[in-house]
């Protein structure tokens, strides 16, 4: 296919492609509060101070200085490095570089870092689904051996988002999440699930099981729905028949299982 050619031939320059470049203000908030609620201990006990990544910001910063401050709040000395294929979109961040804060030209070859943590949503879509799961395989092997890659998309205004968390070893969970107000199913979020899963989302595998599930537990949970959305979507997650991992944050709009629960058979597992 013509991506996985201009995909390997990127590997001698760096590696990948350039995205769209759209971007928002907070459109990754979600995945932000995650990570630092979720893995905050992470960065508080690495020994140096963190490196971490952002993959791909696109045609404006903003979310890559979203990302340092909120890193900040729970690790002062944390090094955030946002990477662009596109130099001219370089040049233009470098505007905004600060202490702790840096852009620079990369791809999946992370520009030659070992960071501790990379975050690359919306960065993957345009791939196909080998070329996919072969830059989960460069990204892990460039991590720092404890790190953590979140992988993922969400939507353009970031009220759906779903990302895949992976270490050297692998993926590890998929996590949904949702600005509930604006969820009339779960299931909805189906067209947010990362490249490595959304062509999986078919009778008869894994993550399309996971989805049904969950809509039918928010039909069981309706009884909840004069108390507010987030309440029906605790009732639905509580009542979920689905091994969940993690610590429970259902009152944050999120769900996190084991990647083992929903993997595609036979595809990069």
């Amino acid at each position: 296919m013509a991506t996985s050619k201009r995909y390997a031939a990127g590997r001698a320059r760096a590696l990948g492609l350039a995205t769209r470049g759209t971007t928002a203000p907070n459109r990754l908030r979600r995945v932000d509060r995650w990570l630092t609620g979720v893995h905050g201990d992470l960065l508080r006990a690495a020994a140096m101070p963190p490196v971490v990544v952002d993959l791909g910001y696109g045609a404006s910063p903003v979310t890559t200085v979203e990302l340092s401050g909120r890193l900040r709040e729970i690790r002062r000395d944390v090094q955030v490095v946002g990477l662009e294929i596109d130099p001219e979109r370089v040049r233009t961040a470098k505007q905004a570089q600060h202490q702790g804060l840096s852009f620079r030209r990369g791809g999946f070859e992370l520009a030659g870092l070992r960071p501790l943590v990379v975050r690359a949503l919306n960065v993957l879509r345009q791939y196909d689904e080998q070329a996919a799961y072969d830059a989960w395989t460069t990204l892990c092997a460039g991590l720092a051996p404890d790190g953590l890659l979140v992988e993922g998309t969400c939507d353009e205004i970031g009220r759906r988002a779903a990302w895949v968390a992976l270490t050297p070893a692998g993926p590890q969970t998929l996590t949904l999440a949702a600005h509930l107000p604006s969820l009339s199913r779960p299931s909805d979020l189906a067209e947010r699930l990362p490249k490595a899963l959304i062509h999986h989302n078919v009778p008869g595998e894994p993550v399309h099981a996971l989805l049904s599930a969950l809509d039918d537990a928010w039909d069981r949970s309706a009884a909840y729905a004069p108390f507010g959305p987030r309440q029906r979507w605790v009732a639905a997650c509580e009542a979920l028949a689905w091994p969940q991992q993690g610590p429970v944050r259902h009152r944050l709009g999120e769900l996190t299982v084991g990647w083992s629960t929903v993997a595609p058979s036979g595809v990069g597992s």
